[in-house]
């Protein structure tokens, strides 16, 4: 009897396992969506200034990590351990350093990307607000803000749930945004679109005096992805997105994180890492055949810096580090200086990258 017992109680608990883990899952999938195309954005701080042709403006670009990957920071999806900031305390230090960071560039256009709104993962800290009021101590920027991520409730890993997750990239501009519109990405559609963004850029249009636009992207493309082909896609419409405007007469900028190996094999500048990894591809060639846009992968050669390190843990001699941040440009933009900023990987995983460019007549 006693074992009979003992049994129907196994049984019990391994139902209500069964029943828990297919509810989650029922929860997982009905949850889950993908926000709309051509969404509207707001501008915030519209200023009236256009831009010019003729005059240099300098363009920094930066993942900033959720304001959690402090160097000494790793991520459980990189094959670290941490799935949340390390806590609340360090995470609104780290966001003040970063605003302060960005501050200190004064630069006409800023694109930041991963920037949390309302997640568990950052203690439901809205760092959007958290930058915009740092950038805004003595000028006000004009400021738009793209949503690229809204994940149903993640109860991995078990020992610290990922939760749930709202996110986005954020552009910041001395120049007046007229209009702003969010463009959704294709993503795959097997199980790890769970586990990916909602990816997607958004699109900021600057006047220009004389006539024309100056259209600014800011994008994130997928990184936990099957083979890597998806990023292709997405940075294939990217591109006939701008060759269209280009066509149309306006000047073309875009920056963020590609994650791709921009420089076609990071490790000949930046020497191996002690351990093998393939999540971020060369950009095939043939990705820009029918295009004029031009990619900037920011780097000196005498004196290499990577924009990306893996945070399998912190950061360290041997890690894997690449660079995966750079920019676009259409041929009426003349570039002159890309680079990455060393911060060391202090405030994020990511290191900025930073160009300086001129719209031609």
């Amino acid at each position: 009897m006693k074992a009979k017992k003992f049994l129907k109680v196994i049984l019990c608990i391994v139902l209500a396992a069964v029943v828990i883990a297919g509810g989650y899952l029922a929860y997982v999938f009905i949850d889950y969506h993908r926000l709309p195309d051509n969404q509207e954005l707001t501008v915030f701080n519209a200023n009236g200034r256009a831009a010019e042709r003729g005059t240099p403006y300098q363009i920094v670009s930066w993942n900033i990590g959720f304001g959690a990957y402090e160097d000494d920071y790793g991520f459980f999806m990189d094959g670290g351990t941490q799935s949340w900031a390390w806590s609340k305390e360090r995470l609104e230090a780290n966001l003040e350093n970063i605003g302060q960071f960005l501050f200190e560039q004064d630069a006409d256009f800023l694109l930041v990307q991963e920037i949390d709104t309302d997640s568990t993962r950052s203690y439901h800290v809205n760092e959007d607000e958290i930058l915009e009021f740092r950038l805004n101590q003595e000028h006000a920027y004009v400021h738009v803000f793209a949503q690229n991520y809204d994940s149903p409730f993640l109860f991995y890993p078990l020992t610290q749930p990922h939760g749930a997750s709202k996110a986005g990239v954020g552009t910041f501009s001395d120049y007046t945004i007229d209009s702003a519109v969010r463009r959704s990405l294709p993503i795959e559609t097997g199980f790890t679109k769970f586990l990916d963004l909602d990816r997607c850029y958004s699109v900021s249009r600057i006047p220009v005096y004389g006539g024309g636009e100056l259209v600014l992207y800011n994008l994130h493309l997928s990184a936990y992805t099957s083979d890597g082909t998806i990023a292709t896609e997405q940075l294939r419409m990217l591109l006939e997105d701008m060759q269209g405007e280009y066509e149309a007469g306006n000047w073309c900028v875009a920056g963020g994180d590609f994650n791709k190996d921009l420089l076609g094999d990071s490790s000949v500048y930046f020497g191996a890492s002690d351990i093998e990894y393939t999540w971020a591809q060369p950009i095939p060639p043939e990705t820009f055949d029918g295009v004029d846009i031009v990619l900037i992968a920011p780097l000196d050669e005498e004196n290499p810096v990577p924009s990306c390190r893996n945070a399998d843990g912190p950061y360290h001699e041997g890690q894997y580090v690449l660079t995966v941040d750079g920019f676009l440009a259409s041929p009426n933009v003349a570039v002159n200086e890309a680079k990455v900023i060393d911060t060391g990987f202090r405030y994020s995983d990511h290191n900025p990258v930073s160009m300086e460019f001129t719209l031609q007549g």
